[in-house]
């Protein structure tokens, strides 16, 4: 059983910055590899940022490249996504998956990720 938490959501103007961060706990084993989504209202999940179980590796999505920033601390098992230059369109619920992973790769694809957090919510205001 795997548990992830998610913290750091709030409201910010456009242009502003927010740090997330995602605690794992449970059997997560010492290969976890992480991702980032998000989900706007009336919208699909969106893929954003993810990260090898290593750290070594990292990708992100089209609408976030070159502002947002994923990392992990494996002594905390924690990932964080920094959120640079931040625009109303970025404003949706922002869920943590994680997923245990033998290869030194990211993962894109939600339906590739077995655990879930809450989700929190960031609104970025014009």
């Amino acid at each position: 059983q795997v548990q992830l938490v998610e913290s750091g959501g709030g409201l910010v103007r456009a242009g502003g910055s927010l740090t997330l961060s995602c605690a794992a706990s449970g059997r997560t084993g010492s290969r976890y590899a992480m991702g980032w989504f998000r989900q706007a209202p009336g919208k699909e999940r969106e893929f954003v940022a993810a990260v090898n179980w290593s750290g070594t590796k990292t990708g992100y999505g089209d609408n976030v490249k070159g502002r947002f920033t994923i990392s992990r601390d494996n002594a905390k098992n924690t990932v964080y996504l920094q959120m640079n230059s931040l625009k109303p369109e970025d404003t949706a619920v922002y869920y943590c998956a994680g997923r245990i992973s033998t290869y030194s790769t990211y993962h894109t694809d939600d339906h590739l990720y077995p655990d879930w957090g809450q989700g929190t919510q960031v609104t970025v205001s014009s």
